[in-house]
């Protein structure tokens, strides 16, 4: 979508010929006022979106054993797991009976697709909608997002829980200022406190006060002798720390003690439910895109009890996610993405378990704008190849950023100068959006 202007307007001609004298085209005045338009179409692009929990599972989650199962096919395709019907007559795997007793508020996509069969590659094209490039390193979501909005509330914009998970969940060619600020340790531990939330011991409010007086004059200094990109992450380093450590308001929304017994269990006391119960506190907060990591889903080996292990706490926890966040009025401002960084191969192997395969997968949203209740595109019958409407990590990037009010081909500036677009050749999935 562009905002339409007629370039052939009396302005417009008149305009040509006032540039020409400066050695511009037509054709190249043309193209300036092309951008102009798309300038402010980006200026007034509708968010649907004020945050968003991006919950990665890292090795390849199997689609046949989750979004996509293949009941009539022969067994070595469909495996040993059983479908379950939805609440919307459509089947999911047994493996997840509680996410399909909420089919409606659901949105699965299962025609993802894309040619990188090494976890580190394809982890980059779901991190970021771009194929890895060794000439640049590419942005992840959440450091656009960083970029784009900054701070709500005086909390970091972009929070990765309990790390950072992988090197392409970083900034690229941005500037460092823009990283995710991690919790440390992971919510589900015993005694778990978020690094650096509180002063150091003998440190007051009034000291505090003198010594952020005094870093603030050594930046202001060093920043004007230099513009390098350490001098200035660091001086927004230190003035979102200061900001977060001098609310109460933020720092609260890190505090999972705040949260009552019945709540704790109803997500899950482990991994999965502790990482995404503290993921709803911080998009409730104002954090914009939070980012989590839960289980290994590179299932060589025995898949089927490697699931049965895996995948009941993330049921269970993503269930209880979707239900809070509506039940607090904020499932149509927070996106949920569920996405992995492949599929697995069609036939199972000789060791009971499933190998790389990015071809075709599934990924799942809700909220945020997106239709509930939707399956979108489809893979064939031994789930080997999209049957329709192929997606791609740039058309699901695109479609995160719409949803969110960032036209995805807005240009950023590289080193050197060099623009480029937050993602390139993807387009909106129209088809999913509310």
């Amino acid at each position: 979508m562009r905002c339409q202007g007629n370039p052939f307007s009396r302005r417009g001609l008149l305009t040509a010929g006032a540039f020409g004298g400066l050695g511009i085209s037509l054709p190249q005045l043309l193209w300036m006022q092309q951008a102009a338009a798309e300038q402010k179409h980006y200026d007034f692009i509708e968010a649907k979106a004020k945050s968003v929990i991006h919950v990665y599972l890292p090795g390849g989650m199997a689609h046949q054993e989750s979004w996509d199962p293949k009941p009539y096919s022969p067994l070595e395709y469909r495996g040993e797991m059983k479908p379950v019907k939805t609440n919307t007559g459509e089947i999911f795997c047994e493996s997840i009976p509680k996410l399909a007793s909420i089919a409606d508020r659901l949105c699965v996509i299962r025609s993802m697709t894309h040619g990188e069969a090494a976890h580190e590659r394809g982890t980059h094209n779901m991190f970021t909608g771009y194929k890895p490039s060794p000439a640049l390193k590419y942005p992840s979501f959440g450091a656009v997002v960083s970029h784009e909005y900054g701070p709500r509330n005086n909390l970091p914009p972009y929070v990765c829980i309990p790390n950072q998970p992988n090197e392409f969940a970083g900034t690229g060619y941005l500037s460092s200022s823009y990283g995710p600020f991690a919790l440390g340790s992971d919510p589900a531990s015993s005694g778990f406190k978020v690094r650096d939330l509180d002063l150091y011991g003998g440190v007051d409010e009034e000291r505090f006060v003198r010594r952020r007086s005094a870093l603030t004059a050594v930046n202001k200094h060093l920043g004007s002798m230099t513009n390098a990109d350490s001098v200035v992450a660091m001086d927004t380093f230190y003035e979102r720390a200061y900001s977060l450590l001098s609310s109460p308001e933020a720092k609260s929304a890190f505090d999972l003690s705040k949260e009552d017994q019945k709540m704790k269990d109803a997500y899950g006391v482990n991994q999965a439910g502790q990482r995404l119960l503290m993921a709803r506190r911080l998009v409730e907060a104002g954090c914009r895109l939070v980012t989590l990591t839960y289980g290994g889903w590179d299932m060589h080996n025995g898949i089927t009890a490697a699931m049965n292990r895996t995948m009941p706490p993330l049921d269970q926890a993503l269930h209880q996610l979707i239900t809070d966040l509506e039940q607090r009025g904020l499932l149509d401002s927070t996106l949920v993405m569920v996405s992995s960084e492949f599929g697995r191969t069609p036939k199972i192997n000789k060791d009971a378990g499933r190998d790389h395969y990015p071809k075709v997968f599934s990924v799942m949203m809700a909220g945020g704008g997106i239709k509930g209740g939707a399956i979108y595109g489809a893979s064939n019958a031994t789930a080997s190849e999209p049957e329709f409407d192929p997606v791609t990590p740039a058309d699901l990037a695109t479609t995160m950023y719409r949803q969110l009010g960032i036209v995805a081909d807005k240009e950023l500036m590289a080193p050197g100068d060099r623009p480029i677009e937050i993602v390139d050749g993807g387009k909106v999935i129209e088809d999913i959006i509310a």
